[in-house]
């Protein structure tokens, strides 16, 4: 029997090296189905819930794996269910191919059954490339180019497939005119900037005394060479949140997280700094950022598209930050570190004290659990190998203050999309792309009943394919879209609407022990820790489930008691939980006062 359009597709898609792909079935891709069935699951079919799942889980699989992410979906509905993950990797500059069905040639424009335009659809998504298959002799050039424009320009991609075209037999591209062969090769390649704009580089990092590095995801690579930067120069380092695992958190000198989420020494880094390098990461809020025009800046990021939008950089390196700073550490100046070892030594301690203020935080009353506690407890029954999802919302204040990553730890979340919902899934791709190693995700209420619960099923459904079958969930159920709440205390300078802000109180630990996953409900401060390794040491996946207080705030690190003074004024409006809010709010901040420092973890 000859092949099929579609037993070519997944053909070429093992030919790179495409173990699994994340979906949801439809007959809009019964074709390609069929051909599954015919290749024995290679690659493997993943079944999610839901195709928007589907796609964080080729996100998350992407993210971890360091490699392609591919989802596929069904024409119609099930396509536009795909976007919202394919968005997410897209913000976040993560390859993705999507595989999407179509309606038959013969009835498209025909207003028929689940035809929607999806080239239009998904023409700013996957804007890099998007290409419709009508003729088998398009492919393997069009699925090739596909997985290499997402590699190279780390990307989102999609390629539609009529349902009848997926059938026909496949004839490869001739030697003729209008044909288009391909090739499979994508061989290595390292961008460099000039020797001259290395030299403009070095001397306006050798021109200060109190230097500020942030990092981001792009970063990633170059952990030696951050590090020993850094030190050459006396250097504070802060973190974007995409940039959480790029460098370890036991460094003396890293600062943590920076922006809304981040640490009050980030904040302090890029207030007080005199020059900054930028390495890998497009943080967007300037306002975190030193003051315009107020220190000489250099930027090092792979992708000329996003250099210089940030902050008014003095010189912008185009160029993999490894190979880039390996060029640039030998131009630095050996007396540099010593101009800045005042800088460097009060650097360190604003790093040592601000870890007491956590330590102070986590061990604050509440009721009946503090979040910030739940967090602290994880941080050092953490494995070194570990990796770490976080869902948006408030958990990720507490995932960006009070978790250590050391070792081989890698963690992410949804940076710049910011999408609930991502944190399950996320943790469902990287088992598939590290099926050895332990998951742990941290997930609000909200993002639970979102579709957290639902996708438990998956990791239910697969759990016997993993290596290491731990996979722990840890919801803060707080009963309360905590995170909107807190914007709309803060920056809205109403109280919170409950009508929009209050949420169930779902049984999620019985809901696990239900569908035949370990479950563990906690309520008491001195169970925290428990049910932390309980959830760690079971023989599967696991959610752990958290009561934890609603009214503690997630306390910008910049914020001042003025600023504390307003809120709790909004507060007083009307705010139903306002008394509970200003006891909360007050007791963290005084933390910042105290003398001591804290030691980490």
């Amino acid at each position: 029997m000859s092949a099929k359009v579609a037993d070519h597709i997944l053909e070429r898609l093992r030919a790179w090296d495409v173990d699994c792909v994340f979906g949801y079935p439809g007959d809009g891709i019964n074709g390609l189905l069929a051909a599954w069935g015919r290749a024995d699951d290679r690659p493997r079919f993943i079944q999610a819930r839901h195709e928007e799942m589907a796609a964080f889980e080729a996100v998350g699989y992407a993210k971890f794996g360091r490699r392609l992410g591919v989802c596929a979906a069904t024409s119609g509905p099930g396509a536009i269910h795909l976007l919202n993950g394919l968005y997410d990797a897209k913000l976040d500059h993560v390859p993705v191919l999507a595989l999407v069905g179509q309606t038959h040639r013969s009835a498209m424009g025909g207003s028929y059954q689940q035809e929607v335009d999806l080239h239009t659809l998904f023409k700013d998504v996957a804007s890099d490339y998007v290409e419709t298959v009508t003729v088998p002799e398009q492919l393997p050039n069009v699925l090739d180019r596909a997985i290499r424009t997402a590699y190279a320009r780390r990307c989102p991609t999609a390629v539609i497939l009529p349902g009848d075209v997926q059938e026909l037999d496949y004839h490869p591209p001739t030697h003729a005119f209008k044909m288009v062969p391909s090739s499979l090769d994508r061989s290595a390649w390292t961008a460099l900037p000039s020797p001259t704009a290395l030299e403009r580089a070095a001397d306006v990092l050798n021109s200060g005394t109190r230097a500020a590095v942030l990092i981001g995801q792009g970063a990633a690579g170059a952990r030696a060479e951050v590090e020993e930067l850094a030190e050459l120069l006396g250097a504070g380092v802060a973190k974007a949140l995409l940039g959480k695992d790029a460098l370890s958190d036991e460094l003396p000198y890293v600062t943590g997280a920076i922006g809304l989420l981040g640490t009050r020494p980030s904040y302090e880094l890029m207030r007080d700094c005199d020059t900054l390098l930028t390495i890998g990461s497009s943080f967007p809020y300037a306002q975190f950022l030193p003051e315009y025009g107020k220190v000489r800046a250099v930027q090092i990021d792979i992708d000329p598209h996003m250099v210089g939008m940030r902050y008014p950089y003095e010189v912008n390196l185009v160029g993999d930050a490894r190979a880039t700073l390996r060029q640039l550490i030998p131009m630095v100046s050996k007396e540099r570190a010593a101009a800045g070892r005042d800088w460097h030594a009060q650097v360190r301690a604003n790093v040592e004290r601000w870890h007491g203020v956590l330590d102070r935080r986590a061990g604050l009353s509440a009721d009946p659990l503090n979040p910030e506690h739940v967090a602290r407890a994880l941080d050092p029954l953490l494995p070194t190998d570990a990796i770490v999802t976080s869902d948006s919302g408030s958990t990720a204040n507490w995932y960006a203050r009070h978790l250590t990553l050391r070792g081989d730890m890698r963690a992410s979340l949804s940076g710049t999309l910011a999408t609930m919902g991502c944190g399950v899934p996320y943790a469902i791709g990287a088992k598939f792309a590290h099926p050895n190693r332990p998951v742990v995700a941290l997930v609000g209420d909200g993002a639970m009943q979102m579709n957290g619960m639902a996708e438990l099923i998956t990791a239910a459904k697969y759990r016997h394919r993993w290596d290491d079958p731990r996979l722990v969930v840890g919801v803060w159920n707080n009963r309360d879209l905590n995170q909107v709440t807190w914007e709309l205390r803060a920056m809205g300078g109403a109280p919170t609407f409950q009508a929009s802000q209050s949420l169930p109180d779902v049984p999620y630990a019985d809901f696990a022990r239900s569908i035949g996953l370990t479950g563990v409900r906690v309520e008491k401060p001195e169970d925290v820790a428990a049910g932390w390794r309980a959830g760690l040491a079971a023989e599967g996946p696991a959610v752990v489930e958290f009561v934890t207080d609603p009214a503690v705030p997630p306390i910008p690190p910049h914020a001042t008691w003025e600023q504390l003074e307003s809120t709790a004024a909004a507060l007083l409006k009307g705010d139903a939980e306002r008394g509970a809010v200003v006891k909360q709010g007050l007791k963290a901040k005084v933390q910042e006062f105290l003398p001591g420092g804290g030691k980490r973890g």
